[in-house]
């Protein structure tokens, strides 16, 4: 038991270096996910402006040739009044020429409201693309920061997560998972120590007979208050006797 308390406790010295390196970057990787997710937003609303500014123009493309269709059929209509016979062909040919010239008004207007919405849609992208530049050149800026602080402790995360890998494999699967899990929900230290009498993750006070019980290293034993494992101080001093990180 004292071995298995030990490694969870060798995990969690190595964890915390890694932790300070981590926080070392500070919220510069929150700041270029933030950055990307930007850019990315943007040109999404580029891609989707620059789909129906194609959808429009293909539009207007066809309503013109449309009127010129009609156009063509008014011309020949007009021409066929002067040669009427009767007035049931004058009125078919009048229902056609009125139908027509409705036609070319309706396709007229609606070619006129897509010239404006593709005008509206060059001038909505032309505005998005230096707001991406300016993005884009944040984002570099911020890249290379984070890189030169990863760079500069690149060989002794290198180190410690060599290192944390041999304890973790020396740790039972159960024990590790416990461990991660704890980790994970109180965001960093999973373990803690009897300091004072009292738990060093959280500060309550730990009943006396408790007390015995964590210093017997029999066990293992959570918090009450906060959960994380507790290790007696003597474990946790042995190993850091123990341990170079």
């Amino acid at each position: 038991m004292i071995a298995r308390l030990s490694a969870l406790y060798e995990l969690q010295l190595i964890d915390n270096q890694l932790d300070e390196l981590e926080e070392l970057r500070g919220d510069l990787p929150a700041a270029v996910n933030d950055l990307k997710a930007q850019i990315q937003t943007l040109q999404d609303q580029i891609e989707g402006k620059e789909f129906e500014k194609k959808n429009s123009v293909e539009k207007r493309k066809q309503n013109d040739d449309e009127v010129d269709r009609l156009k063509t059929n008014l011309k020949k209509f007009k021409a066929q009044l002067y040669q009427v016979r009767n007035n049931k062909e004058y009125d078919a040919l009048t229902k056609e020429i009125d139908h027509a010239e409705e036609s070319i008004k309706k396709l007229e207007a609606e070619t006129k409201a897509l010239e404006d919405l593709i005008d509206k849609l060059k001038a909505e992208i032309k505005e998005l693309d230096p707001q991406i530049e300016k993005l884009k050149d944040e984002l570099k800026e911020k890249e290379t920061e984070l890189k030169q602080i990863i760079k500069a402790n690149e060989k002794e995360e290198i180190r410690l997560r060599d290192k944390r890998d041999k304890v973790a494999a020396k740790i039972k699967k159960p024990d590790l998972n416990t461990y991660m899990r704890i980790r994970k929900a109180l965001g960093g230290k999973a373990i803690a120590t009897v300091n004072r009498s009292a738990c060093s993750g959280c500060h309550n006070i730990i009943p006396p007979q408790r007390q015995l019980e964590i210093k017997s290293n029999k066990r293992i034993f959570t918090c009450e208050s906060c959960g994380r494992l507790l290790i007696s101080s003597e474990i946790a001093e042995e190993v850091e006797k123990k341990i170079q990180l």
